[in-house]
């Protein structure tokens, strides 16, 4: 029995980028027409390989740079939510390539908070696992107050809920500016926990 969903949810890939290195405080993106993936994630992409050294995002699980298993190769933004992100900040617009972002969607609702798990499939079946919601970070800001002055610092704030999603490859293949992403989500009821559960 599958158990995973497809939605009637899809977006459309409206730009692409990858980081070649982190030689600087600011985040430099080469803007890309197409983006071949393989198990490993985006060639030449700084957040390649198939595992990655541990960050703050589980600090609670390893300590710093324990080698793990890395589901952390591609970084999805959504359109609107950057938009919302700009006009919090006093921005016309947000520039993809200040975040570091891999990929930009348009069209899916509630982007940053589509459930863990789901995967992300383009009509020729290149698909993306989402791992989890991304956090924002000091580096985004910093890039964004090196190109608009006055407007980077408040970024962590301003973009709470709305950074997106991590991502890992789960089928090969390359993705090109234009394609169609397709939500599909597990095939099960919201987690229940007991709030005792997390007491003591």
């Amino acid at each position: 029995m599958p158990a995973l969903t497809p939605t009637s949810f899809s977006g459309k890939i409206t730009w692409l980028g990858s980081v070649p290195n982190r030689a600087t405080p600011e985040i430099q993106t080469n803007a890309l027409q197409d983006m071949p993936l393989t198990f490993a994630g985006a060639k030449n992409e700084v957040h390649a390989g198939l595992t990655r050294p541990s960050c703050s995002r589980v600090l609670s699980q390893y300590p710093r740079d324990t080698e793990i298993r890395n589901t952390r190769q591609i970084s999805i933004v959504c359109a609107s939510e950057l938009a919302k992100i700009a006009a919090t900040l006093g921005l016309d617009a947000i520039d993809p390539a200040w975040l570091g972002a891999s990929i930009v969607v348009d069209g899916i609702p509630d982007f940053s908070h589509v459930p863990p798990s789901s995967r992300l499939q383009s009509q020729d079946g290149v698909t993306l696992t989402v791992d989890m919601q991304n956090r924002p970070c000091i580096f985004p800001a910093k890039t964004i107050e090196a190109a608009k002055p006055g407007h980077g610092k408040a970024f962590k704030a301003a973009a709470a809920g709305m950074r997106g999603v991590t991502a890992w490859v789960e089928r090969e293949g390359t993705l090109r500016l234009g394609d169609t992403l397709t939500l599909h989500v597990p095939d099960q009821r919201a987690w229940m926990a007991q709030p005792d559960l997390f007491e003591g």
